[in-house]
């Protein structure tokens, strides 16, 4: 079994790397995200208010839209005042006349359930070497009934409301000065997160950077120290802007969009910006406590882009907390997978000797498809989350992406 902090042997030099991979890996290497402002989605990335972004790969009709999905867009229109209430905003969204898109060719990351409209407020993360390069998130929900849930009620349309004015009002003032992102995930896995199913120390260190003006906005900072994956947002956006210094380059599988919508599973590739290639999406495994397996929806979010990049399930051997969690839902390949299947270390992460860089091409020529840690949201849109578990993606799903490169 090979440890987080093992010194490599097998480092893998740039000129081992596919030559049709290589140079999008040097720019994916040399990204620094950095979390600049907040902003809202309308003027941000253009988001009109007849658009839903939601996660993963599109929708094929508005009839597979699952309920939790369905959900949260009914609470954002009511939330907009689209619509007077949650009904007239399912009506809307079957009729066509509301549009739901995939969040990641708004290089906008949502979790499990969640979704966008154009007056939240987003996260911005720049590439510090790449100015150019920008990433966006929604804030976290926290504890609360939050979006990601995927739940449709009064309770839920309020926190979005309090999540929107109040929150933002406080971490916005707060934030006076740009928060290097890979510092805070290196902070993480050395303090046993995974920086995915686990962000405690790396919400810790977000907040840290906030004071002391937050400690002036007591309900805020109370709703900060209970929410413990509120970093998780700034860590999608992070792995979403480290991918899209990978994107468009000609003849690279390096993935660049990975994510679930509870119906499809998909990634993109390099070469093929906005080309989502999906497989039907089974559930994730894992402890759904009193719930049968049939309540769990199929793989959902967008943060599935933080593995893919390296963390969360593909990082277990940094956070002993989150080996112990997922038990036996852990391939037996678990600890080796970083090794095979990532091209290079990060140097942001010194002696961590944290690799990233995915690429088609190695998942199929090593035969191991990565894992990733999700939340598990019930299908009927009444429970919320059920568990956690772990996804492994569908080999067949890189070696379509492979074969359509290397056509």
């Amino acid at each position: 079994m090979r440890t987080k902090l093992e010194e490599s042997t097998d480092e893998t030099d740039m000129t081992d790397i596919d030559p049709r991979d290589r140079g999008a890996l040097e720019k994916m290497l040399q990204a620094r995200p950095v979390w600049v402002s907040n902003e809202k989605a309308a003027s941000s990335i253009g988001l009109q208010d007849s658009v839903i972004l939601h996660a993963g790969p599109p929708f094929e009709t508005t009839s597979e839209i699952p309920a939790p999905v369905m959900n949260s867009a009914a609470v954002a229109l009511v939330f907009e005042k689209k619509a007077d209430d949650f009904d007239q905003a399912r009506t809307m969204i079957q009729s066509g006349e509301i549009q739901l898109q995939p969040a990641q060719n708004y290089a906008t990351v949502v979790p499990l359930a969640g979704v966008v409209s154009a007056s939240m407020w987003l996260h911005k993360i720049i590439d510090a070497n790449n100015p150019g390069n920008v990433g966006y998130s929604p804030l976290n929900g926290g504890n609360g009934p939050a979006m990601r849930l995927g739940l449709c009620s009064e309770s839920a349309l309020s926190h979005l409301r309090w999540i929107n004015h109040e929150l933002i009002e406080a971490v916005d003032s707060c934030q006076d000065s740009h928060i290097d992102l890979l510092d805070i995930a290196k902070i993480a896995l050395e303090n046993d997160d995974d920086c995915h199913g686990r962000t405690i120390a790396a919400t810790r260190e977000l907040i840290s950077r906030l004071k002391p003006a937050i400690d002036g906005y007591a309900e805020q900072k109370r709703f900060l120290d209970d929410s413990p994956s509120f970093a998780l947002n700034h860590l999608m956006a992070a792995s979403k802007c480290l991918m899209l210094a990978a994107d468009a380059q000609s003849a690279s599988g390096m993935v660049t969009a990975a994510g679930g919508n509870g119906v499809r599973t998909g990634i993109q590739v390099s070469d093929q910006p906005g080309n989502w290639i999906t497989e039907i999406a089974a559930a994730p495994e894992g402890d759904l406590g009193e719930f049968p397996k049939s309540r769990a929806l199929g793989a959902i979010g967008d943060s599935a882009v933080v593995d893919m990049i390296g963390f969360g399930a593909m990082a277990v051997a940094y956070s002993t907390t989150q080996r112990e969690m997922f038990g036996n839902y852990l391939p037996a390949d678990a600890d080796e997978l970083p090794y095979k299947l990532l091209l290079s270390v990060h140097d942001a992460f010194g002696a961590l000797e944290f690799k990233t860089g995915l690429s088609v091409r190695t998942v199929v020529t090593q035969k191991s498809a990565p894992i990733v840690s999700l939340g598990v949201i019930d299908r009927e849109g009444t429970a919320g989350r059920l568990g956690g578990g772990i996804f492994r993606y569908p080999l067949s799903l890189f070696q379509t992406a492979l074969d359509s490169i290397d056509r």
